[in-house]
């Protein structure tokens, strides 16, 4: 190793390992005679068939496996369970989440099926006293008053989701619907223009009411650090189904939201 290190830097004499201080300080670090591998450990072996013997780490963990019982998978994952369960939750201290609370709460229930089923557990309940039967009613029922309080929230939640689903739903529809007719409303006035070129006599009729006049109209927006509220999409959905329809409502629809 140290002429592999040593070859590109001139003229280095090799190090002699084995006259070297360091082997000499190596080898009694081993405390090999302790291990009992061999009590007669040379110290001072030159040959390498012997020092990989004495340094035969195979047989060194062989003989310590042998030593100690096996155990199969089965017991190693009742004893990790056992310690999981014996180990207390350094983060019970903590205000938990509502997601982490939701959680707690599903675990809870859990638990308390795998309890309800079982016989050692209904034995139990009826060597109880009455006090203890009322202070365990009084628990269940706190229970049942978080789960029905959380059962709330994740519905109204659930419900403001799926309301701002639709509604964002519909303003990409009619957006794309606006778009698609913008873009028909090019190429039809692209060939209205050729033919009003071809007859210029009837260039004062085709002024009158023009197709698509509020089918082009721009909407401003200002952009905030977040994605426009529920209600900003609502309000522009509405300008952009007028918009679609061509509809006389775009000016009003346009100076309201502008105005608020």
């Amino acid at each position: 190793i140290w002429n592999a290190l040593t070859d590109n830097y001139g003229n280095v004499m090799p190090v002699d390992w084995k006259s070297s201080h360091t082997r000499a300080l190596h080898l009694p670090t081993l405390n090999l005679s302790e291990k009992g591998v061999n009590d007669n450990l040379n110290l001072d072996l030159s040959d390498d068939e012997e020092l990989r013997e004495q340094l035969d780490m195979h047989s060194i963990i062989v003989s310590c496996i042998n030593e100690e019982p096996l155990f199969t998978a089965e017991q190693v994952i009742e004893e990790i369970e056992e310690m999981m369960q014996e180990s207390p939750d350094p983060e019970d201290d903590e205000t938990p989440t509502p997601s982490d609370r939701l959680s707690i709460l599903s675990q809870e229930i859990q638990t308390l099926k795998r309890s309800s089923t079982n016989n050692s557990y209904e034995e139990r309940v009826k060597r109880l006293s009455v006090a203890e039967l009322n202070e365990l009613l009084e628990e269940i029922e706190t229970a049942i008053k978080d789960y029905s309080e959380e059962l709330v929230q994740q519905l109204a939640l659930r419900d403001e989701l799926e309301f701002e689903k639709e509604v964002k739903n519909s303003f990409i529809s009619v957006l794309i619907e606006v778009q698609n007719k913008q873009r028909e409303h090019k190429e039809t006035a692209k060939k209205k223009k050729k033919l009003k070129n071809g007859s210029p006599q009837n260039g004062k009729q085709e002024r009158g009411h023009m197709p698509g006049t509020y089918l082009t109209t721009v909407i401003p927006y200002e952009k905030k650090n977040g994605p426009p509220s529920v209600e900003d999409l609502q309000t522009l959905t509405k300008i952009l189904h007028a918009m679609k329809e061509d509809s006389e409502k775009v000016p009003s629809l346009l100076t309201d939201y502008i105005l608020k």
